[in-house]
């Protein structure tokens, strides 16, 4: 069979990614640091994904095993000299943890093996890829460089499927949406680029990941802020709130006039792009934890990330983001105590106050015309 790596052995790795290769022809080595979880996919082989929604089904995937990175670092090595295709699905932070023995993996196989080797980071980023990419050529030596640029490619993702936080008495049991989409950039690959059931190579990556990012990120960041500050504990429940849905269907179109000047998109088939998002949140066998998909604010109100450069770029084509000015303050205002990022943002709130912060996290610059919106909502918390 033709071999596949997969960094991380989570729900999404499992429901999403690894569900794919297997349907491809592939055996599945997941990698991770979880020995308990490592050692249960070694010792069934297999596991059920549980499709929940209007057509519920189970699908049994097969011809898996997982390595424990930390202690078979041999196996590993050995199976990147082999893989026909490595992916992650590990979370953005932690791509930099994987990159030195990805490194270590490349060092050997260029010597033994050119057989061209494609490496997707399938993260809910921009680049990610190309992140990882950088993280790795930190650890190659000079000699390795050239080869791993001859015969290593780093093709950027864009992936969409909601894996929502579960408790499953069965170990290795993942319930996932029906909807899944996984586009990959063409031209970032190297060799022949392999067939996956649902994946699809695309020569323009980055509108496919605007599209994504700004439709299914924004809209889920906007309904997590605004629930939170509601007092409303999930998701579901959230999209039963008339406000709220009335509030992120003008956040979806902010975006979407963005979208359709930048990229051409057909606007009717963005506007049922965007019906199908918001269907998909209102499903209730999906729904999440608004506290767990409102988290990580530090990186959500990055100057590049879901919230900020939509707005940013619809000033920039004349135009008012009234709504993304809203969730921008929103998300400033999520104190979760349970979140790391979200006291790191309030303990800065505390001591330099919100002006101050709105800069520091966003990038924003003082007296711009996003600024000054994102200042008015600021100020009308206040009252």
């Amino acid at each position: 069979m033709k071999q596949a790596i997969h960094f991380g052995a989570g729900n999404i790795g499992r429901g999403f990614i690894g569900e794919l290769l297997v349907q491809s022809g592939y055996e599945v080595t997941f990698v991770d640091v979880n020995e308990e979880l490592v050692e249960t996919i070694n010792a069934k082989k297999a596991y059920n994904i549980q499709i929940v929604g209007d057509e519920p089904q189970t699908i049994h995937i097969e011809h898996v095993k997982a390595i424990n990175s930390n202690t078979n670092l041999e196996d590993l090595l050995t199976a990147i000299v082999h893989a026909d295709i490595v992916t992650t699905a590990i979370g953005p932070n932690i791509l930099k943890f994987i990159a030195p023995n990805i490194a270590k993996g490349l060092e050997r196989r260029v010597k033994e093996n050119t057989t061209p080797l494609n490496i997707i980071a399938c993260e809910n980023m921009v680049g990610g890829s190309t992140v990882l990419k950088n993280f790795v050529y930190e650890h190659l030596s000079d000699e390795a460089k050239p080869l791993v640029d001859a015969y290593i490619g780093f093709p950027d993702a864009a992936v969409d499927r909601i894996v929502p936080l579960q408790h499953n008495e069965e170990p290795l049991l993942v319930q996932v949406e029906p909807y899944c989409e996984w586009d990959v950039n063409r031209p970032q690959a190297k060799g022949e680029v392999p067939e996956i059931k649902g994946l699809t190579w695309v020569d323009n990556l980055q509108a496919y990941i605007e599209r994504k990012l700004f439709t299914v990120n924004t809209g889920h960041a906007s309904i997590a802020y605004l629930a939170y500050q509601k007092g409303i504990k999930d998701i579901y429940s959230a999209m039963q709130d008339p406000e709220i849905v009335a509030f992120v269907r003008k956040v979806w179109g902010e975006t979407g006039s963005m979208l359709v000047e930048k990229y051409g998109f057909d606007p009717a088939a963005h506007q049922k792009y965007v019906e199908t998002t918001e269907k998909r949140f209102a499903n209730p066998h999906l729904s999440d934890e608004v506290t767990r998909v409102a988290r990580g604010p530090k990186r959500k109100l990055g100057a590049k990330d879901r919230l900020v450069s939509p707005a940013t770029q619809l000033i920039a084509q004349g135009k008012t983001p009234t709504a993304l000015a809203k969730v921008i303050a929103a998300a400033l205002h999520f104190d979760y105590e349970g979140d790391k990022e979200a006291v790191e943002v309030q303990a800065y709130v505390k001591e330099h106050g919100y002006e101050e912060a709105l800069t520091h996290f966003t990038g924003i610059e003082k007296g711009s015309k996003l600024y000054d919106l994102v200042d008015a909502e600021l100020k009308a918390y206040e009252k």
